[in-house]
């Protein structure tokens, strides 16, 4: 399949405040609600006519941006920031290229304005990546395929102008490699602020649904981390579970403190079955450290990956060269990324002579019911991942404010990876996996629109929209 040129139009954004049910802590902060924005394009494909495209994601504050001097409002305003000029030079462009060649001009034009504001790259990201995901369920719908078959083709257009270190042929090798999944199972995240026992807790989690994946939040208080760690191997050994789990520690631990928490781990028994469980560690030290110094071999060869320091094309290279062995997947930080950090994975696992494997893994950033947790599962899945940090609809009550018509809609279009009726619509989660075989029809794991009328047009305002 060749890559037809597209032009972009009426590219617009939305948005709609999506209060949480149990506030979410994830490093320095707790959200108890989150904007989530809407994007919508119509893309004309050469000799296919047009379609609209449409995608969604929340964007909740200090995540995309830890600074201690960016107040909280301060990082939601630049993703809106961000997400309002991607649209802004998306609208601008006037020109047709294929569907990576014009996110190839998005990506400079929004690393400039970047850097003119002061807003961090991963905040940078976020507007063309919301685009990105909306161009591909639009040029998906025109050809009248699957997201997946336009990649396996290649109809998007994807070169190695932004990561040289690959070649051609080891990126057509990789997308040839995507194919429809069945399922994926969830990995279930425990909040910093989730309780452990009791009622609305991992232990009532556990009786609600078959979970076998977990990732447990950690702190960077190592004595602290423990008694919590402590806490949650007892419920889980407890239940007899097969599982396996993840750290996470967004970016909230010294060096050395990282060492201390295993040192500490692995002279308590009571933890030796949940340590030998874990299969990595995710982004333990802040950003702004991750690039300094290599990793001290004995928290290396526990499997350490990047997350938040995961900010442009060129990080995971440099990231390998420091110790690390894997990178997060989020459709927030660009598809078109995920998709060539597992060209990579591939390449480097092919050419290694030994040692453990190098991973992509599957993450969350509370992806929302409908479009969001849609078109992240199903590239995921797509890419042969077995397990995907799932929150979403931990945090937030189904698809929170959205009209009860929409979230029927969605089931109704996807009734395995659902559950309920009307007001009551939710993620399926009770088998532990989320079925995925309804993703797979023409475009990006769309299948169903928001009700738009129901949505704000994107403002710069941290406080418009949200409801009296």
């Amino acid at each position: 399949m060749s890559a037809p040129l597209i032009r972009l139009h009426d590219v617009e954004a939305f948005e709609r405040w999506t209060p949480f049910v149990r506030p979410f802590r994830f490093g320095a902060v707790t959200v108890e609600g989150a904007f989530q924005a809407f994007v919508r394009v119509v893309v004309e494909v050469e000799g296919h006519g047009r379609a609209t495209g449409m995608a969604a994601e929340l964007m909740p504050p200090k995540w995309f941006d830890k600074r201690a001097e960016r107040s909280a409002d301060d990082t939601v305003r630049d993703l809106k920031r961000s997400l309002s000029h991607a649209v802004a030079e998306a609208n601008a462009l006037g020109r047709t290229d294929t569907a990576f060649g014009l996110h190839a001009e998005l990506n400079g034009r929004q690393l400039a304005f970047a850097r003119a504001k002061d807003i961090t790259p991963l905040s940078a990201n976020f507007g063309v990546a919301e685009i990105d995901k909306a161009v591909l369920d639009g040029l998906s719908k025109a050809l009248g395929a699957s997201f997946v078959s336009v990649l396996n083709g290649n109809a998007v257009g994807l070169d190695n102008r932004l990561t040289p270190d690959l070649t051609q042929a080891a990126i057509n090798s990789r997308l040839g490699l995507l194919k429809p999944a069945s399922s994926i199972a969830i990995r279930h995240t425990v909040g910093l602020n989730d309780r452990i026992e009791g009622e609305d807790s991992l232990a009532s989690e556990l009786d609600a649904a078959a979970l076998r994946y977990f990732k447990i939040k950690v702190g960077g208080d190592p004595a602290a981390d423990i008694i919590r760690l402590k806490a949650i191997a007892a419920v889980l050994d407890a239940r007899g579970i097969d599982y396996r789990a993840t750290l996470d520690a967004n970016e909230q631990y010294a060096p050395e403190d990282l060492v201390r928490l295993y040192a500490l781990a692995e002279g308590d028994p009571t933890l030796a079955n949940l340590f030998s469980r874990l299969m990595f560690i995710e982004q333990p030290l802040d950003r702004r450290v991750t690039f300094v110094r290599e990793l001290d071999p004995r928290i290396a060869a526990k499997g350490v990956i990047i997350d938040e320091a995961d900010d442009g094309y060129d990080a995971f290279p440099r990231a390998k060269a420091l110790g690390y062995r894997g990178v997060s997947s989020k459709c927030c930080k660009g598809l078109y990324k995920s998709l060539l950090n597992a060209a990579r994975v591939a390449l480097w696992n092919a050419e290694k002579t030994g040692g453990p494997d190098f991973i992509i893994s599957a993450e969350d950033l509370t992806c929302q019911p409908g479009l969001a947790v849609q078109q992240d599962t199903a590239l995921v899945a797509a890419l042969g991942l077995t397990h995907v940090e799932r929150n979403g609809h931990h945090y937030v009550d189904g698809f929170g404010l959205a009209p009860a018509g929409e979230a029927q809609r969605f089931h109704d279009a996807h009734p395995a990876l659902y559950a309920g009726a009307g007001g009551a619509v939710r993620l399926n989660v009770a088998s532990g996996d989320l079925d995925t075989t309804s993703l797979y029809g023409s475009g990006f794991a769309s299948g169903a629109e928001p009700d738009w009328a129901s949505l704000e047009p994107l403002s710069l305002s941290v406080s418009e929209g949200l409801p009296a």
